[in-house]
This record gives structure tokens, C-alpha cells and sequence, in this order.
């Protein structure tokens, strides 16, 4: 048995036929090595058929480790709810990209045999906390591990809004939104909109404009401890919402404001010995190959 992990949830957000392949790949790997395998009930109830131990949601904080099979989207979902509890969490890649999957299917059993015998790192990603003040007053409270974005929601129109960090005035802007991302979410949707690639272990936020009226407004890079207040100014025909991690999604009113701010619980990011970020951005950003090579070699 593992002297590490002796309760494993294994968790997915969706359904489809390679990830209950996954799911059941893992599951009698661990098993197989001694391990108490459980399937949250949104899990169980993907996959009926499945006979492995049942636990609720909430219990996942009591596991020893969390497997997570789907893409990095799923892993946000589960994350935003493990941080608080430093459950480790670890994923295994069934959908796109995989930034934060960093097992893939093929892996399964070599991966998961090396993190039983402690070959294994941790990684702690911290998130941020999107909280929407009405009137002087706390409307909505949610958490983001990549972002938390101010967007027009359906409308072509831009939004006119005022940035603050701390108490220090930033700017006025006019432009389609804005990005607030943690270096986690730096490869996502960060970058899309031409904000830099920063290190995991970065104690920083990207700041970054959405098309911006004055195109001098570049993204901003800040420190993590800094409390950033947004406050949308006069919105006519459009219907401004702030999402976090595009999975909530919050209606805004003009003179509302945004308060984001670092949580002081990360998520704890479990991945096989020899993850490097570096060689994670070549592959999945395809970074020059011919480069890659060379370096391998010397």
C-alpha cells in the first residue's frame, strides 16, 4: 500500500467514452496498489455502472489526493473548490491543451505508480477572489485560479471604466473588457488577448486591456497583495457581466465595482517528478521545435 496516498477520489466533470476509460484505468491501477478508491456522486452519477466507493463533493477535502480526468477546465472547477481544504489534486489530460493535466492517458499507469512511491512535486497556484460591491454593498463573491475578466457580455459596444490599485488611481478606460489573470492563468486567456507567459511561482497578477480605446494601454503586471478596484461607469444597451475562469458568470450594473484580491489558500498542484513548465510551454504552444532539439542535445 502507499504510505502517501491511501484515499484517492477520482473526479470528472463530463461524460463521454475516453474518460470513463480513464476513470477505470486509474481507478484499478490504485486499487490494484492497495489504494481506497472513491467517485464523487456527480462522478457516479456519469458513470452508474461504475462500483467504486461513493463520497459527496464536500468530502473531497478529505481525501489524500484528488484525480481529476478531463481538460484544464475541469481542474478549474474542482480547484476553485479543493484550495481551501490543501487537498493535492493531479490530473490527467482528456481534453485540449492540458497546462494543468499534466498526466496523459497513455501514462496512467507508469505516472501514477511513481507518485505511489512519493516520485512526485507539488505546486502551489494561488487564486484570486472577484467580489461585486452595489451601492456599499457585497452582492456576489466568487473565486477564479486563472482569471476573473469584465466583458460587455453579448453587446460590440465597449465598456467605460475606472482602475484602481490600492488606493493609487491607474486610469480611465474605454475598451471591449479587462483580464485580471494569476500566473496560472497567464496560457489562457491571458495570453489570447496578448498578455505575457509568467512563471507558476510568480507572486504577481497581469492586468490586461481588451481592446482598448488608447492603444498605449498595455498589460500591467503587479504584485499579488494588491487589491485591484474596477468601477464600470455609465453602461447604456449592454449587459456587462464579470466571469471567473469563464465557468461563473455575474451581471453587472453601471456604478458597480469590482474588488479582486488574492485567497490565501493556493491550490495545490500535484504532478510527476519530472514536470519542467518550460518544456510543457514548448509542447503545448509549440514553441520552436528546432530549437527544443538542440537544446537536448548539448
Amino acid at each position: 500500500m502507499s504510505g502517501f496516498f491511501s484515499k484517492v477520489a477520482v473526479v470528472a466533470s463530463r461524460s463521454s467514452t475516453i474518460i470513463k476509460d480513464s476513470i477505470v484505468s486509474v481507478s484499478k491501477h490504485l486499487s490494484s496498489n492497495g489504494v481506497s478508491v472513491y467517485l464523487d456522486d456527480p462522478t457516479a452519477v456519469l458513470f452508474p455502472d461504475l462500483t467504486t466507493e461513493r463520497l459527496s463533493t464536500r468530502e473531497l477535502g478529505e481525501m489524500d489526493l484528488v484525480v481529476v480526468v478531463g481538460g484544464d477546465g475541469s481542474i478549474l472547477g474542482y480547484g476553485r473548490a479543493l484550495s481551501a481544504d490543501s487537498t493535492p489534486v493531479v490530473g490527467v489530460n482528456r481534453g485540449g491543451l492540458g497546462f494543468l493535466a499534466a498526466i496523459s492517458p497513455d501514462q496512467i499507469e507508469e505516472k501514477f505508480t511513481e507518485i505511489l512511491a512519493g516520485g512526485y512535486l507539488v505546486e502551489e497556484h494561488f487564486l484570486i477572489q472577484a467580489e461585486v460591491v452595489r451601492g456599499g454593498e457585497a452582492v456576489e463573491c466568487q473565486t477564479a485560479l486563472n482569471d476573473v475578466v469584465l466583458d460587455t457580455g453579448r453587446s460590440a459596444r465597449m465598456l467605460e471604466f475606472e482602475l484602481w490599485i490600492d488606493d493609487a488611481y491607474v486610469y480611465n478606460q474605454k475598451s471591449d473588457g479587462l483580464i485580471i489573470a494569476t500566473p496560472t492563468g497567464s496560457t489562457a486567456y491571458s495570453l489570447s488577448a496578448g498578455g505575457p507567459i509568467m512563471h507558476p511561482s510568480l507572486d504577481a497578477l497581469v492586468i490586461v486591456p481588451m481592446f482598448p480605446h488608447t492603444l498605449t494601454s498595455r498589460p500591467l503586471v503587479v504584485p499579488s497583495d494588491k487589491t485591484l478596484r474596477v468601477k464600470l461607469l455609465e453602461s447604456v444597451d449592454d449587459e456587462p457581466q464579470v466571469s471567473c475562469d469563464s465557468q461563473v458568470h455575474v451581471p453587472l450594473e453601471s456604478g458597480d465595482e469590482l474588488i479582486v484580491q488574492r485567497l490565501a489558500a493556493p491550490l495545490r498542484l500535484l504532478y510527476p517528478r519530472e514536470h519542467n513548465f518550460y518544456e510543457a510551454c514548448r509542447s503545448k504552444l509549440d514553441w520552436g521545435s528546432r530549437l527544443g532539439d538542440r537544446s537536448k542535445k548539448s
